[in-house]
């Protein structure tokens, strides 16, 4: 006879033992490789040398802190890394949505596949590659020069050398970005897409609504729980504007704005071994990811959204 009374969390544990020990070897590996590794945020502390012992470390206390927000060219870095992260952000969101709802009212269905499979393509290339394809585009012969002379908009001998004018960087950075990886992105809304019940739009069609209309009324309703969420997830990692692209793109005359919070460890931190420096940096964009990540989290459970946890 049962009382209706739920189960206690010890009760369900052992009921789903098997899940749980399913788990064990993922929660061994989240251990040693996620939570054992913060002890080295001790050296954002220390003036590390590597050659001395833990115990034998010179603590620093907040000293490379206090010197990370006093730096000019750090502030630069996080100004850039914040741009780039919006822009990427922005430009992600909207494009990945809208390919998602184009290819949604497509009913051709091999057009549809092969649209769909010309835009995942860019995904799977390396950045090192892409990069070398941007470059080239944008070269002072590139193609997008190219069709600037033909169109009359410059005259020939008057090229653009576009990524030796840092002003166009971030614009040319989300470009690039949403050319790589727009088709990816729409996966998650296509497949969110068909779980929305085909009698809404009979209903909405017989109802005389237009296409807009059941985009606007019916579409976009029923995928909102899905974009809240992954919305959620990119704001956590609005300090993660990326290394690769900017690395590989970025020049002498692009620097201030192409350098990120990751190439500024790597050039004045690790490269120069000045690894104190380099693990403060990165403790500080973890820990502001983690408040973002929580705080837009909590922010969609007040509003009675879809949110992480």
């Amino acid at each position: 006879m049962t009382t209706g009374k739920p189960a206690g969390f010890w009760t369900k544990l052992i009921r789903q033992r098997s899940l749980v020990y399913m788990s064990i070897p993922f929660l061994i590996w989240l251990l040693i490789f996620k939570y054992v590794p913060l002890w080295g945020w001790t050296i954002a502390f220390q003036d590390f040398k590597p050659a001395k012992g833990f115990l034998d470390q010179n603590w620093a206390g907040l000293k490379h802190f206090e010197f990370l927000f006093q730096d000019e060219r750090f502030l630069r870095v996080l100004r850039n890394t914040l741009a780039m992260s919006f822009i990427n952000l922005i430009l992600g969101f909207v494009t990945a949505i809208g390919l998602a709802l184009l290819l949604n009212e497509v009913r051709h269905i091999v057009y549809k596949r092969v649209v769909q499979t010309v835009s995942y393509l860019p995904h799977f290339i390396s950045w090192v590659v892409a990069a070398s394809l941007v470059q080239s585009t944008l070269s002072p012969d590139g193609t997008i020069n190219q069709l600037l002379v033909w169109s009359g908009f410059i005259d020939k001998g008057n090229e653009i050398l576009f990524l030796g004018i840092g002003e166009y960087f971030w614009g040319l950075f989300g470009a690039a970005s949403v050319w790589k990886d727009v088709g990816w992105n729409t996966i998650v809304y296509l497949a969110a897409m068909t779980m929305i019940d085909p009698a809404q739009y009979e209903a909405a069609e017989i109802d005389g609504a237009s296409r807009v209309q059941r985009i606007w009324y019916i579409t976009l309703p029923g995928i909102k729980p899905v974009i809240i969420v992954l919305l959620i997830m990119q704001i956590g990692y609005l300090l993660e504007a990326g290394f690769e692209p900017q690395y590989l793109l970025g020049n002498g005359l692009n620097v201030d704005y192409s350098e990120v919070i990751d190439i500024f460890v790597l050039k004045y931190g690790i490269a120069q071994g000045n690894f104190s420096l380099s693990v403060a940096a990165g403790m500080f964009k973890t820990v502001v990811s983690f408040i973002l990540l929580f705080g837009a989290n909590h922010l969609a459970k007040r509003m009675g959204e879809a949110r992480l946890f």
